[in-house]
């Protein structure tokens, strides 16, 4: 009979996992901006939408994906509203009043019963760790959904260097929690991300909250089950 080694900390992404974008914040950026500066608020909408985009692309300029630490992301906010600015011919210092109305982090919010699962987690004695492909302004964005009291170590894969799937930000958020690597449960929505944690040592499994995928987990309680049944056999 295989000893699994007992579970000291479950690691967690953050988007689709444990929080989520909340697509009606845009329509109330697109209003605001249509009240405050007379734009059109589909212009607006798509101008968003093509820069947030552009921004996720790895080999674009203006990517977020090279961000190292806070003040590269101040910069790359002030480059996007001077980026708003031009692309929707507004007043110098226009972009940057939007970028401060509509930050980053108020169009995320925690999943339904969350807070309640890491509580639960804890309550077990079990480290709580994120470890997301996001900006450097992680804890900020975790304390606005409510959640940073809970959360031991948040990483983003920014500041590493390296990107999930890449080996390094699994290891550096395993040491950072203190933990050896085999010692941790890791839950993401994306199944390239949950087979390099296994291919490292990590128990891993998919989340998919929606309900529609086969064998994955369908909500944040079954992560609880999960780890009652590996404490159990451990």
């Amino acid at each position: 009979m295989t000893v699994l080694p007992a579970l000291r900390a479950v690691l967690f992404d953050r988007d689709d996992t444990i929080a989520y974008t909340d697509r009606s914040v845009y329509r109330d950026a697109a209003a605001w901006g249509a009240a405050h500066f007379g734009l059109d608020p589909a212009q607006l909408g798509h101008t968003l939408a093509a820069l947030w985009q552009e921004s996720t692309v790895t080999d674009h300029e203006r990517s977020w994906w090279h961000l190292r630490s806070l003040e590269d992301e101040q910069t790359f906010w002030d480059t996007y509203g001077r980026e708003l600015e031009r692309r929707l011919d507004l007043p110098a210092g226009a972009g940057a009043e939007f970028v401060a109305r509509f930050p980053y982090e108020v169009y995320i919010k925690a999943v339904p019963g969350a807070r309640e699962v890491l509580t639960a987690l804890r309550a077990r004695g079990l480290k709580v760790g994120v470890l997301s492909n996001t900006l450097p302004s992680i804890d900020r964005t975790l304390e606005a959904v409510g959640l940073g009291d809970l959360i031991d170590v948040a990483v983003a894969s920014c500041t590493v260097g390296a990107h999930k799937p890449e080996p390094a930000g699994y290891l550096h958020a395993a040491q950072a929690l203190g933990v050896q690597v085999p010692e941790v449960l890791f839950i993401d929505d994306k199944l390239e991300n949950v087979e390099a944690a296994r291919s490292l040592g990590m128990a891993a499994e998919v989340i998919d909250l929606t309900g529609q995928r086969p064998g994955a987990l369908h909500s944040l309680d079954d992560v609880l089950t999960l780890v009652d049944a590996r404490t159990a056999r451990a």
